[in-house]
């Protein structure tokens, strides 16, 4: 089992030693419900991504466009700061940063969130790549991630006290899939990863394999 997938799997059994059964069905019915919708399935292999244009954390707008020019671009959604899988994952691209560069690559994350709260995402996790801001879920929208939470688990998250839109800023409860792609330098996706459940998400040092496929 890969580095990061170890660490889900530690989280995911301390988990289920805290939270009730009915907490856990819930949370298991959401992502099944996902799963069986039409919703967030992601742009797939050869399509053309967005052009788009998003503020990191600092405010500063970065240029999808731009970072093409320069090679292949790794980005991932996340849902936000908020949640524990999503900061293991950028750790998780922080400690391989430097094999994307050489591989020629840049990688964005993004999440709904604000400004202000990316730059406490990537202040927390230490992160020194983009992470970038998509309020309204614009972007995620047109990659196909966005899907609207049930209001159970809406009810659940106020319950714990997540605070899903003082995080994105709206009242939305809407979220982008958690997913992964490369988009070579024309912008087409040359690799997919996107799945319902939010514990299952690819593995940085395969995205880093795949990275080191473009150039064999």
């Amino acid at each position: 089992m890969t580095a990061m997938r170890t660490e889900f799997k530690e989280y995911l059994e301390k988990f289920k030693e805290s939270a009730s059964a009915e907490t856990q069905a819930d949370m298991q019915k959401a992502i099944d419900d996902l799963e069986n919708s039409e919703e967030g399935k992601g742009l797939e292999l050869g399509d053309q991504i967005p052009d788009f244009v998003l503020p990191d954390a600092s405010g500063k707008k970065v240029s999808i466009a731009n970072l093409l020019k320069k090679g292949p671009v790794v980005i991932t959604f996340y849902r936000g700061g908020w949640c524990p899988y999503c900061n293991l994952e950028l750790k998780g691209y922080e400690s391989v940063l430097s094999e994307i560069h050489e591989a020629g690559a840049e990688l964005i994350a993004i999440s709904p969130e604000t400004p202000d709260a990316s730059l406490s995402t990537k202040e927390k996790n230490e992160l020194t790549y983009h992470v970038l801001s998509d309020e309204g879920n614009v972007t995620a929208k047109q990659f196909n991630l966005v899907y609207q939470m049930p209001e159970y688990l809406i009810e659940l998250y106020k319950e714990k006290d997540l605070d899903v839109p003082g995080h994105n800023g709206d009242e939305s409860w809407t979220l982008p899939v958690s997913g992964t792609f490369i988009a070579d330098q024309t912008g087409h996706i040359i690799y997919s990863y996107v799945k319902a459940d939010y514990k299952d998400r690819a593995e940085p040092s395969e995205v880093v394999s795949e990275l080191k496929k473009i150039n064999r």
